[in-house]
């Protein structure tokens, strides 16, 4: 019971996070962001989850000790980790689809209680 108030009460702390973050911050720590209301929902999931990122990123860009820049992948890694993914990715759902249980080979359910 204490862990599902805890996980209610995180959750409850990340909407009120992602309200005011989505409404108030995002545009001015990316100036890419202002005016751009559609895509924000998007991120509710997101932030709901990582709000204790998301509030000490925004306090270090806001007091001015970082530039956003500075931590954004270079491009060359960037291309490479895409590339592991479109790799990656089709080679977990091939081996996924290959390691799955044939519904033949399983045996028959068993009736645990008699029907009244």
């Amino acid at each position: 019971m204490t862990i599902m108030m805890a996980g209610m009460f995180y959750l409850y702390v990340g909407g009120a996070v992602a309200v005011v973050f989505l409404v108030f911050g995002l545009g001015r720590i990316d100036e890419n962001a202002r005016g751009a209301w559609i895509f924000r929902p998007l991120l509710i999931p997101g932030v709901l989850l990582v709000w204790p990122l998301v509030i000490w990123r925004w306090v270090v860009l806001m007091r001015g000790e970082e530039k956003l820049d500075r931590h954004r992948m270079p491009r060359i890694r960037q291309e490479r980790a895409q590339l592991v993914f479109v790799i990656v990715i089709p080679l977990i759902l091939l081996v996924s689809f290959a390691l799955r249980q044939d519904p033949a080979s399983l045996s028959a359910p068993v009736l645990l209680e008699a029907p009244e």
